[in-house]
């Protein structure tokens, strides 16, 4: 992959794929891409975070934040990664399932129902749904087995650089 690549967001529930124009690339290796972004509109939820991509393992950690600055918590997306040469762009699709990692330690994983609504709907192949399930899987291990520290450090690296 070159540097500096344009990466959009595809989501199959809604049907979209987005530039993330304002994303600032931070740092990238053949491994991960860390960036820090706005929200794409305004909200009253969260305002700012960093987000580090892990190319490898089909998973993004974000760390999402207020407008006032305090950590709102950690989001972890299911995604699956397609890099296009030609126009040095990643599509980033997500896989519906997200995990969310509160600050007091509290995990929720959402949106499991829609992998079943994409199978019912033919939106999304049946090995990418396996795909999905099993980067869930892996990532839960690592949350469970005390180890989610090792996902964050990157973000948290480049945090105390700026």
């Amino acid at each position: 992959m070159r540097e500096n690549p344009s990466i959009y967001r595809k989501r199959m529930i809604p049907d979209e794929c987005v530039l993330l124009k304002d994303d600032v690339i931070l740092e990238m290796n053949e491994d991960i891409i860390i960036t820090k972004w706005n929200t794409l509109k305004p909200r009253r939820d969260f305002h700012h975070g960093y987000s580090c991509y892990y190319l490898n393992m089909g998973i993004k950690v974000s760390k999402f934040y207020r407008e006032d600055n305090t950590l709102l918590y950690w989001y972890c997306d299911i995604v699956d990664y397609k890099y296009e040469e030609k126009d040095n762009s990643l599509i980033v699709t997500d896989l519906l399932a997200d995990v969310v990692i509160y600050p007091d330690g509290f995990v929720k994983v959402l949106d499991v129902d829609e992998l079943a609504i994409a199978l019912e709907k033919n939106i999304c192949p049946v090995d990418l749904v396996i795909k999905g399930l099993k980067r869930l899987d892996n990532l839960l291990s690592f949350i469970y087995d005390d180890k989610f520290d090792i996902l964050t450090n990157h973000i948290e690296r480049i945090e105390n650089k700026c």
